[in-house]
């Protein structure tokens, strides 16, 4: 097999370890990558503000698909260089859908600028970071790159199933972690947004190795000519990818890069 000309991977379970650390063989591995001249993509879930401290991981070549694919974000000039939102109108009209099926579930909404919350919405991640707490139909007034959705009290498949029925094909949802969806706007994956950049820096799918472990890396794992789930992923994951990694504990992404580019 050729050695690939594009890496692309997940952060969050994948890259990262389990305490939120990059360890040193991982970030000596995307060095290495970055000297030799192959790109390196980070593909997350995360917003912009969780970001900062894994911008030097990059390297040069410098960027990165972030919120599930609606930001294509510049690292060498800090800037934005891309943004596919649900609109206004639409997503609200998909919150009235998914409140109709499920009473309980609370809702945010993800901007370029923060997050945006309505009154109900609990933030188990401790941040603090809402920008904004009331009534979304006042709050929503710009693109978002995401629409969250919680529910803390009910069933994770059940939530899931609801909001995937609710949603239907007005936008796209996926998950990464229990009791929270994310929903982006129609056509917005991490595939999608990758498969730009791949044509922007003229790679072929065929050439890209991508590593992931929960369902919203699937459709970019099926779009990538050499996927691989770490050990930890989620079964659908392991068993779309074909390919198993090492886990995000034993530096399973570095060690396949290894490997393959003779690191």
């Amino acid at each position: 097999m050729s050695r690939p000309r594009l890496v692309a991977t997940d952060l969050d379970g994948t890259l990262v370890r389990t305490d939120g650390t990059v360890s040193p063989r991982s970030a000596r591995v995307l060095a290495d990558l970055d000297a030799r001249g192959v790109p390196v993509v980070f593909v997350t879930a995360r917003p912009l503000r969780w970001m900062d401290e894994l911008w030097s991981m990059v390297g040069a070549h410098g960027l990165a698909i972030v919120s599930n694919g609606a930001i294509l974000y510049d690292v060498t000039n800090r800037a934005v260089r891309e943004v596919r939102g649900l609109e206004p109108a639409a997503g609200l009209a998909v919150v009235d859908a998914i409140a109709a099926a499920l009473p309980s579930a609370t809702f945010a909404i993800e901007s370029v600028d923060g997050l945006r919350v309505d009154e109900r919405y609990v933030d188990v991640e401790g941040t603090g970071e809402e920008t904004a707490r009331g009534p979304l139909a006042e709050l929503w007034t710009a693109p978002a790159v995401k629409l969250l959705v919680r529910d803390l009290d009910a069933d994770p498949d059940e939530l899931r199933r609801g909001v995937v029925g609710a949603v239907g094909e007005a936008a796209i949802a996926t998950w990464s972690v229990d009791h929270l969806l994310e929903i982006s706007a129609p056509g917005v994956t991490k595939a999608a947004t990758l498969a730009r950049v791949a044509a922007e820096l003229g790679v072929d799918a065929a050439d890209v190795v991508a590593f992931g472990d929960m369902p919203n890396d699937l459709p970019m794992l099926r779009w990538a000519g050499t996927p691989y789930a770490v050990a930890n992923a989620h079964p659908d994951v392991v068993a779309a990818a074909g390919r198993l990694a090492p886990s995000n504990d034993e530096d399973g992404v570095a060690r396949v890069l290894e490997e393959l580019f003779g690191l």
